[in-house]
């Protein structure tokens, strides 16, 4: 997944999960921050930060906030978009006969079905932008809705389907994440009770680059 253009700016603030306010070429610039997560450990005043500018009509601001250097000197993409566009590049290319996304299953939509011969598959993607001494860590804000959809893959598994959770890991050298119990607790419990329920988490690692992210690899959880 490659970005058609990218500018490098100066984080400043972020009045809002919305927005963030930067500095371009010593102008002062509102962009649209693509992650409603706190990002409270990238998003800090004087980091190195890079914005794409999509250019469609109607757009109350220029750019979209995408990557960010943490004071680590490691680049991370944020952009909540990008773990399910690397992620069709990576089904596509894993030989199964059809790749649906945005899946209607039970009440809610999940990210792909697959399908491979007679197997019926689920995956639900996440993306893991919250890094702590080399590991990651998933959600960094409570979501409701991921442990809603960790329940659906359940029930999906119950009834035949191969059901996954996959975590991006958006970012390089992390290769593993762990629930973040300490900001929700529930999601935790949910991701233990899938995994005893024969749910399969997986890690995909990515290579990211300010303009750019790509999957290198998938282990099991």
């Amino acid at each position: 997944m490659t970005y058609p253009n990218i500018t490098k700016a100066t984080f400043l603030t972020r009045p809002n999960r919305f927005i963030a306010e930067v500095e371009i070429n010593g102008r002062k610039e509102t962009v649209h921050v693509k992650n409603t997560g706190r990002c409270r450990e990238l998003l800090i005043h004087g980091a190195e930060v890079w914005l794409t500018e999509p250019k469609t009509a109607g757009r109350k601001t220029r750019y979209d906030l995408v990557a960010v250097r943490k004071n680590t000197g490691v680049l991370f993409n944020i952009d909540s978009g990008a773990p399910n566009k690397v992620m069709r590049e990576w089904l596509d290319a894993q030989s199964f006969d059809r790749v649906i996304p945005e899946y209607t299953y039970g009440n809610s939509r999940v990210d792909f079905y697959m399908e491979r011969g007679n197997e019926k598959h689920l995956l639900e993607v996440k993306g893991c932008t919250l890094e702590i001494g080399g590991v990651g860590y998933f959600p960094d804000a409570p979501t409701e809705r991921g442990v809603k959809h960790i329940r659906e893959l359940i029930r999906a598994k119950a009834e035949g389907y191969n059901s996954a959770i996959g975590f991006v890991i958006q970012t390089d050298g992390v290769s593993e994440v762990r629930p973040n119990v300490a900001t929700h607790a529930e999601f935790g419990k949910a991701l233990n009770d899938a995994k005893a329920a024969g749910v399969k988490v997986l890690f995909f690692t990515c290579h990211a680059e300010p303009d750019s992210l790509i999957i290198t690899g998938m282990t099991e959880g």
